[in-house]
């Protein structure tokens, strides 16, 4: 089967595609899912007339049997002589819920999971109608905002992470960041584990940090970004944004998951700065082929939340995801969800990243509006971290140039050198 073309929604639907495996019969299968999910349950009701399933009921748009498989992908389903893998489209109309994101989370993706005539599905696309727009404008900052504050106009913005992850006190973190900011870095984040423990208070750390960041600016005029992760309770997230902007900070950091859509929809309501999105815990919603989101249909969600930044992760990643995954999740991101509201994010390469992913990256995607975040591939750079930064610099320069990296290596001892890491 050919790839089935992106979804579309009309104005008074919401769509979603899935991957569906079961052993029932599909069209009863597909049946029981959208009454699941809709107005129905696992008996006929005298109230649910063909009249109240004609305006609240899911209907089935598409249903296509792609191949028989051997055994369920999850555990608890129904078993039978035959186990079909189908693709089935669903739509709901937009007066069940509202253009209400919590609502269309629980619509798209609630029950429908536990049903045992479900041997297997996962959410492979979504299309929602322009309502959603209109409630929730998605990232106030984008592209656009973070190169802005970042003062980074052309090329990749080249980051790094903190690490270790935790132990380090305020001072510590800020000792790290300076030799950051010394060596040219664009963009710097907090690891997701670090947020406000007694070792490094956010207040002191965030303190601590501007002081070396607005110090270098003050000599040099550039101002690195730092995306200093609030992840929090809502008020605390909101005095955490609130302090950051005060001490002169260009960005915060939320754990996606941790926080959850309502925390990140009002938390961008609240921001005046660009918001980094972690995606820790995403290996529980997609690892199982059988079960979960596809990166597509989940970015999408989060971009209406209102985030600037998404993790994609990386080319030659040390996770288990591929790097087909990976660029088709960093093509989601830059594409736009309306024709009139593009929404746009800024995909966040990361995990193991060196000169060599600069080339693969820049010729899969296709443009240099990035985060390209490396930590071994600055600070394990045998020049130091301001030869690291100038490395990876001048890898992308070349991509995009069409210079093959060894000819990059050749004219600039910093590539030659960091071609020796890992090795």
């Amino acid at each position: 089967m050919t790839a089935p073309a992106p979804l579309a929604a009309p104005p008074d639907r919401i769509v979603a595609r899935y991957r569906l495996e079961t052993a029932d019969d599909p069209a009863r299968a597909a049946d029981i899912i959208a009454g699941e999910q809709s107005s129905g349950t696992f008996v006929a009701l005298a109230r649910e007339t063909e009249g109240l399933k004609e305006k609240a009921g899911a209907r089935v748009e598409r249903l296509e049997v792609l191949d028989v498989v051997d055994r369920p992908g999850l555990p608890g389903a129904k078993q039978g002589p035959v186990l079909r893998r189908c693709l089935l489209e669903l739509s709901w109309p937009l007066s069940n819920m509202g253009p209400s994101l919590p609502n269309l989370v629980a619509t798209i993706a609630g029950n429908l999971f536990e049903l045992n005539c479900v041997a297997g599905l996962r959410l492979v696309d979504l299309a929602v109608p322009p309502a959603f727009a209109e409630r929730y404008p998605g990232p106030r900052h984008g592209i656009a905002g973070t190169r802005r504050l970042a003062g980074v106009t052309i090329g990749p913005l080249i980051g790094t992470i903190v690490k270790p992850s935790v132990g380090l006190s305020p001072e510590e973190t800020a000792h790290e960041v300076a030799q950051l900011v010394a060596g040219g870095i664009d963009f710097v984040k907090d690891d997701e584990l670090q947020a406000d423990g007694p070792h490094c208070p956010f207040e002191e750390r965030v303190r601590a940090v501007m002081r070396v960041v607005n110090d270098a600016a003050d000599r040099t005029g550039k101002k690195a970004m730092i995306a200093f992760n609030l992840t929090g309770e809502l008020d605390e997230m909101r005095r955490r944004h609130d302090f950051v902007l005060a001490q002169g900070g260009t960005c915060v950091m939320a754990s996606l998951h941790s926080v959850g859509f309502v925390g990140m929809v009002e938390l961008a309501r609240h921001s005046a700065l660009p918001i980094h999105g972690h995606r820790n815990g995403w290996g529980y919603l997609s690892r199982h082929p059988a079960l979960g989101f596809d990166y597509a249909p989940w970015q999408m969600l989060w971009r209406l939340a209102g985030v600037d930044h998404l993790h994609v992760n990386g080319l030659a990643n040390k996770f288990c995801e591929d790097d087909a995954s990976v660029i088709a999740s960093a093509k989601a991101v830059l594409t736009p969800i309306f024709p009139h509201a593009a929404m746009a994010a800024m995909p966040v390469f990361s995990s193991g990243q060196t000169v060599r992913q600069a080339a693969p990256t820049y010729a899969a995607i296709g443009t240099t509006d990035l985060i390209f975040a490396a930590g071994g591939g600055i600070f394990g750079h045998p020049g130091g971290v301001r030869a690291g930064v100038v490395a990876l610099r001048r890898a992308w320069q070349a991509a995009v140039e069409g210079t093959p990296l060894h000819e990059a290596a050749r004219q600039d001892p910093d590539v030659a050198a960091a071609l020796e890491i890992g090795r």
